[in-house]
């Protein structure tokens, strides 16, 4: 028995706990000092990072464009996004990312059903 709601319990949370442990423990073994000198770093390279279940980056999928990283910070772009194009360009990636989920979650569910025992 379970609480509802409850991160320990939650497969998505713990899948997502344990990868951003898997990337801190690789920045302590390569550039050492302490775990939480790296957090901004991993969280960054987290929500930057490309998820196949959503085929884009949780930055992209949340605020609609690209993560740019310090590099890109620098450069300026000329034609940016504004008002209705920026609403319609918005709306058509959300559009994109529920059908995406979807369909990862019939795959997934389809997985599960073959290997359960009735």
């Amino acid at each position: 028995m379970s609480t509802a709601y409850h991160p320990q319990t939650d497969g998505q949370s713990e899948r997502t706990i344990q990868t951003l442990k898997d990337m801190l423990r690789a920045c302590v073994l390569d550039f050492g000092g302490s775990w939480d000198v790296h957090l901004p770093l991993v969280e960054f390279s987290y929500n930057s990072s490309y998820h196949s279940s959503v085929r884009c980056a949780s930055f992209e999928a949340l605020y609609g464009r690209k993560c740019r990283s310090l590099i890109m910070w620098a450069e300026v772009e000329e034609g940016q996004l504004i008002g209705p194009k920026l609403v319609q360009e918005t709306t058509e990636k959300i559009s994109q990312i529920k059908d995406r989920l979807k369909a990862t979650r019939d795959c997934q569910k389809s997985y599960a059903d073959k290997r359960r025992k009735p």
